[in-house]
């Protein structure tokens, strides 16, 4: 039979009334013919109250116990939805990440999947069982320990085990009814996407679009996996991500995204000569910092150079405390912080084909009074900075100037 992955998150599985709703669309899924795989995550603020004990008893506590504790809260769900699957008669084994067979480099908090063995998912499957799955966690071949994949990681867990184990297709089941134009929370009027390319997508996902985590997209689009997203609460078709959209050229764009969550680092005073931003950027590397984007700068003097760039808000005190130790040896002025930004992007396939994007954009930022901090571009995505103040603002700006709402 084919199978179907699906993915059910915090706000899916709620409540035990919501953990029985999921359960019968499980079961339905399962009764039209389709072998089911199943990822939960951890029911609602489970996560987020692990973190506040955690903080109340070690601010910093040590990575192997955090990842222990955190993974707790989706052996929960998986555990609890197939209790609810046998109650309605349906045969159903739950699994945690190692378990299932999900193999990860022994990063803790941010741990990447290297492999995975479904041996276990397979051999129930052919019992004619339904297999729910812990996301979120795996476990390092090195060192035996539990690890987590960080902040969205059940949808990359969703999106590998489809990858692994050749499904037709991945549903994301979520609260909101799919890909939409913007955050309807900001843009009333933004509209649903039937169909995104996965190249839009991991941009949207990148900068910011919460509905799927950019790594997810990455898997999908590295081995070909169909991604629906959908909402839990209704029967609504969602969004359906693909390989590549059918008439790219009607598309222009397909989004504005926004991420509230980074800061920007400013070192100034850079020697302007050859090694310099290596050694900043290999420090910054050795120190498992994420970089996005970045500008370098040459002021007014000449032979120095001034090199911003963001980092995820969580990173920016041990990225700060790096570069200000690496300042002195490489005779840098100072380095700045500000916590206070947002990157805001609009995104499309059609752009790279379309002159005047870029000026658009800007000419609707500069008529709602916004200044511009950075700027960044690919093919088919420009993203810019902005005060975290602006940041609604501006999504709002871009949204009615490129026309993206309902008609």
């Amino acid at each position: 039979m084919p199978i179907v992955v699906q993915k059910y998150g915090g706000t899916s599985v709620g409540d035990v009334g919501r953990i029985k709703r999921v359960a019968d669309r499980i079961a339905r899924t399962r009764q039209a013919g389709n072998d089911v795989v199943v990822v939960v995550s951890a029911m609602g603020d489970t996560t987020d109250d692990l973190v506040h004990m955690a903080e109340q008893i070690d601010p910093q506590p040590s990575g192997r116990e955090f990842d222990m504790l955190l993974t707790a809260g989706e052996r929960i769900s998986m555990a609890l939805v197939a209790m609810a699957l046998q109650q309605l008669g349906v045969d159903a084994k739950s699994f945690t990440g190692s378990q299932a067979g999900i193999l990860t480099d022994s990063v803790h908090g941010k741990a990447r999947i290297l492999d995975i063995t479904p041996g276990r998912i397979i051999d129930s499957l052919a019992a004619g069982a339904v297999v729910i799955v812990a996301g979120f966690q795996g476990v390092s071949p090195d060192t035996k320990d539990v690890t987590t994949l960080g902040r969205g990681g059940s949808d990359t867990t969703a999106v590998a085990l489809a990858a692994a184990l050749h499904a037709e297709v991945c549903e994301i089941y979520t609260d909101v009814d799919g890909v939409f134009t913007a955050d309807p929370r900001i843009v009333p009027h933004a509209r649903k996407l039937d169909v995104v390319s996965t190249e839009e997508m991991l941009e949207l996902a990148a900068q910011g679009a919460g509905v799927l985590q950019v790594r997810a997209v990455e898997f999908g689009r590295n081995f070909g996996v169909e991604i629906h997203v959908r909402s839990s609460f209704s029967h609504a078709p969602g969004t359906r991500v693909i390989p590549q959209e059918p008439d790219m050229e009607a598309a222009i764009i397909s989004g504005v995204a926004h991420d509230t969550s980074e800061a920007k680092l400013t070192i100034l005073g850079v020697p302007d000569k050859p090694g310099m931003a290596a050694r900043v950027f290999t420090d910054l590397a050795d120190a498992n910092v994420n970089i996005d984007m970045i500008v370098q700068n040459t002021p007014a003097e000449g032979d120095v150079t001034d090199i911003s760039f963001t980092v995820p808000r969580g990173e920016a005190a041990l990225a700060q405390s790096t570069l200000e130790s690496l300042a002195s040896e490489i005779g840098a002025r100072s380095v700045t912080l500000d916590v206070d930004v947002a990157k805001v992007s609009l995104v499309g396939a059609g752009m790279r084909t379309h002159p005047g994007v870029a000026a658009r954009m800007f000419a609707a930022l500069s008529d709602a009074g916004i200044n511009i901090e950075m700027i960044s571009t690919s093919t088919i995505r420009i993203s810019v900075v902005v005060a975290r103040s602006d940041a609604e603002a501006a999504v709002l700006a871009i949204h009615d100037a490129f026309e993206l709402g309902e008609s």
